[in-house]
């Protein structure tokens, strides 16, 4: 990175100027090549994710807090985060949240101004009673929202971890976290439209983040999703797929497990590894906080009852 003079994604992109002369495939070609690039950003900032990772990690293992803030596409990019994180992880809404300037609304409209009001993102922490057990991801292409900073440097009085992904990193918004991850994107096909290169790699390090701490926490048995919330018929299949798949025993023993689990994927995993019944097995998974991995574990030198 030009240390001289960052380029920023609201900056003209020298490559796409004549763009609105091209034809269809071309005009599609260029903005394919262009986002080829995203993820080399992303893998240049591997390490200031990592970090950010591990102080999400210490937050929700002490009883915090994940919270995204945003405004406009960065946002929207958080509230999608948020939203998957409890059927996918089975973790409490409440405990993975987007903040999003404008409130509810914004997330399908403009909100006028919203973002530009500092004051709001800091009362925005307050009415969440933000604390030193919970983690402050503030998102913003541009490095200088406004809504943002205030909700940045509110969370950080009130004693709460705080990280910035910003396009920017020479911004405001930098400046107002502990912990920054900025990818270098360059400048957008259409200047300014941060929706398109910068909200890419927002997309993936959001994921990434909620991911990573997903597993670290012990929501996933090696890479499936045992803490999944199963809602339909196709999330069932799914279960006893997964049941079968961690424990080698057959559809049929997953299916009578899961089902005799109450449709908890951790209790029927472990019911058939260690030949407990439902009740035994949650009181396992429930000394272990409900990782699989450490419940087995635990197992194999603890002999069940009546052996």
């Amino acid at each position: 990175m030009n240390n001289h003079h960052a380029v920023l994604p609201e900056d003209v992109n020298p490559l796409t100027r004549d763009i609105d002369t091209l034809a269809t495939e071309a005009i599609l070609r260029l903005i394919n090549e262009e986002d080829q690039g995203v993820p080399l950003a992303v893998a240049k900032v591997v390490p200031a994710i990592a970090a950010v990772v591990e102080q999400v990690v210490a937050a929700l293992n002490a009883g915090g807090r994940l919270l995204y803030v945003g405004a406009g596409t960065s946002g929207r990019l958080a509230t999608l985060d948020a939203a998957e994180c409890p059927p996918t992880y089975g973790i409490d809404p409440q405990r993975i949240q987007a903040i999003m300037a404008g409130g509810p609304k914004a997330v399908t409209e403009a909100v006028e101004g919203a973002e530009d009001d500092a004051a709001q993102g800091a009362r925005d922490m307050d009415a969440l009673l933000v604390g030193e057990r919970d983690m402050v991801l503030g998102i913003a292409a541009s490095g200088r929202t406004p809504y943002v900073i205030g909700a940045l440097d509110r969370a950080r009085a009130l004693g709460a971890r705080t990280a910035a992904l910003v396009g920017n990193p020479r911004g405001p918004v930098a400046k107002s976290a502990d912990l920054v991850i900025a990818p270098d994107t360059g400048p957008e096909v259409v200047a300014g439209s941060t929706r398109m290169k910068a909200g890419t790699a927002q997309k993936m390090i959001l994921t990434m983040i909620s991911t990573a701490a997903m597993i670290r926490t012990g929501r996933t048995y090696g890479n499936l999703m045992v803490h999944m919330r199963i809602s339909n018929a196709k999330l069932r299949r799914r279960a006893k797929g997964m049941v079968s798949q961690a424990t080698g025993a057959s559809e049929e023993t997953a299916r009578d497990a899961l089902t005799a689990a109450g449709d908890q994927i951790p209790t029927a995993i472990v019911m058939i590894e260690t030949g407990l019944d439902a009740t035994q097995a949650r009181e396992r998974l429930a000394q272990t906080g409900g990782v699989v991995r450490k419940a087995l574990k635990h197992a194999s030198f603890s002999p069940a009852p009546g052996t």
